[in-house]
């Protein structure tokens, strides 16, 4: 059996099972007043069967506001395929907030705790959000996180990339942590200081020659100023605003890195809804590397968010670019589905940039609220003789 068509076939097993679960779990409400009646008492009713319809109420209820709660807690896991980790199993605890309970207008923070595991020995482990404090006055967004990943390589540029020939097995582990604090500064406009420190170590390289002579080992300090101008309406899942943030950051020998170098990395995303339950969404995104960045931290293409299908890390270079628009539909009750078209390249600096090595980036994907506002998406993403599956919570962008 082909992996592609093992995936397709994951994806439909994931599927079905959350659909049987919310369709058992109106049944057994449609049930409860025949029960009542029925000669069997509760006593003679095995444990497990309580078991059961708890486990059905927790994820029926996962996606209602619970107002009376200081912090809305859940957590849902699953299998998944894709061509970079193969399969794997995910697990997400997803949690909404408020710093101030009586402020109904304020947008609840969130915070994710994430971790996988697949086949290939890849794992991973990370916590991220996002804290707004009262009135918005102030947020805090923090994206800690380590993994270990059996990886390939091709090298620096797009024509290594696009080379078949260049694949090479390595072993990659790396962490990050990463904090910015920003300040209110008018309505729905933000700026302030962000850090960011980075640890890849490469090791056990089929093809040493494609890293032209660059250190296996990278660790590298990182700071810099955050500008943001955010009007959308939900954070994990926008249906209208605006989104805009400019990083600049300073990576300078003086603070201890080997490879001194800066970047300047832009994303702007508009959100609008066309019609009853369809929203348009768009993203514009770039990274630009000027220096000397270590392999490590280069820009590259491909991930769950964007230019999906992709091999992270197949195209890399000082600088990166690409853009996609999503069209989100609400179908039915917690289901809805979302279809995209986008492009990328990289290249090593603007005035190399070149038309021909645009590359293509389509997909569809199948979407779940498991909370209020908080979807589980599984994605079936594609791009030049490449494609990915994903599974993932919170919107791709």
């Amino acid at each position: 059996m082909s992996t592609k068509l093992k995936g397709c076939l994951l994806s439909l097993i994931l599927l079905v099972t959350v659909t049987a679960v919310h369709a058992q779990t109106r049944l057994a409400e449609a049930n409860t007043s025949a029960d009542k009646d029925s000669a069997i008492t509760l006593d003679s009713v095995p444990a497990k069967r309580n078991f059961f319809k708890k486990f059905l109420n927790y994820f029926n209820d996962a996606n209602k506001e619970k107002k009376n709660k200081k912090f809305d807690f859940s957590i849902i896991g699953g299998p998944h395929y894709s061509s970079d980790t193969k399969l794997g199993l995910g697990l997400v605890a997803a949690g909404l907030y408020r710093s101030d309970r009586n402020d109904t207008i304020l947008p609840p923070s969130n915070v994710s705790l994430y971790g996988d595991v697949s086949t290939v020995g890849f794992y991973l482990l990370g916590i991220r959000g996002t804290h707004l404090f009262p009135h918005d006055r102030y947020r805090l967004n923090y994206n800690l996180y380590f993994y270990s990943f059996p990886s390939l390589y091709w090298g620096t540029g797009y024509d290594n990339g696009a080379n078949s020939d260049n694949e090479s097995d390595y072993d990659r582990f790396q962490a990050q942590m990463k904090a910015d604090f920003m300040f209110r500064l008018a309505p729905n406009f933000y700026i302030g200081p962000m850090a960011v420190f980075d640890y890849i170590y490469g090791h056990d390289f089929e093809k040493p020659e494609l890293w032209e002579g660059m250190s296996a080992r990278t660790t590298n300090l990182s700071l810099g100023l955050s500008l943001l101008y955010d009007s959308r309406d939900f954070l994990t899942n926008a249906y209208k605003g605006y989104y805009l943030r400019i990083d600049q950051r300073f990576s300078p020998a003086f603070l201890g890195n080997k490879y001194a170098f800066s970047s300047t990395e832009l994303d702007t995303r508009y959100y609008h809804t066309v019609w009853k339950g369809g929203v348009l969404a768009g993203q514009f995104h770039t990274l630009l590397n000027y220096g000397n960045p270590p392999w490590g931290l280069m820009a590259t293409l491909g991930s769950s968010y964007s230019m999906r299908g992709y091999y992270e890390g197949r195209y890399r270079d000082k600088c990166a670019m690409d853009a996609q628009i999503e069209l989100r539909q609400h179908v039915w009750k917690r289901n809805g589905v979302a279809v995209w078209v986008g492009a990328g390249t990289v290249f090593p600096k603007v005035s190399e940039f070149d038309v021909k090595h645009i590359l293509p980036n389509y997909g569809f994907g199948y979407r779940w609220e498991f909370k209020k506002r908080v979807n589980v998406r599984l994605d079936l993403g594609f791009g030049k003789h490449q494609t990915g599956f994903i599974f993932n919570i919170n919107e791709a962008f």
